[in-house]
């Protein structure tokens, strides 16, 4: 593993420890709630003028794709911590769910088949 590359379970300890140092303490579960759902509504912003049809503010400048989903994952990972959720079980399970759930659903969607021309 790259020096650089870190697990989930690391990044969640990692978080712990800099939350419980520089940030002092984490703030109640239901304030880091509405901060992550600032930080969607930031990386909502950058997706739908870099992707999407709305044109480039003044105050987009400078906004990093990266960044932004790297704000979402800190906040929901601080909101893991608080919690008790251990986030590389919980991934695991909910890929093993979608897995089972999803084995034909996808193959069988039409809208996802490219050979098989969207209806208008």
């Amino acid at each position: 593993m790259d020096s650089k590359e870190i697990t989930i379970k690391q990044a969640q300890q990692q978080i712990d420890a800099w939350i419980r140092t520089v940030g002092v303490r984490y703030f109640n579960e239901l304030t880091n709630l509405g901060i992550l759902m600032e930080e969607v509504g930031e990386l909502s912003r950058l997706m739908v003028r870099q992707y999407g049809e709305q044109s480039f503010k003044e105050s987009d400048k400078g906004k990093q794709l990266s960044d932004e989903l790297a704000d979402v994952l800190w906040v929901l990972l601080c909101i893991a911590n608080q919690t008790g959720v251990d986030m590389t079980e919980a991934l695991q399970k909910n890929m093993d769910k979608k897995t089972k759930r999803d084995a034909e659903r996808h193959l069988a969607n039409e809208k996802l088949n490219l050979d098989v021309p969207l209806k208008e």
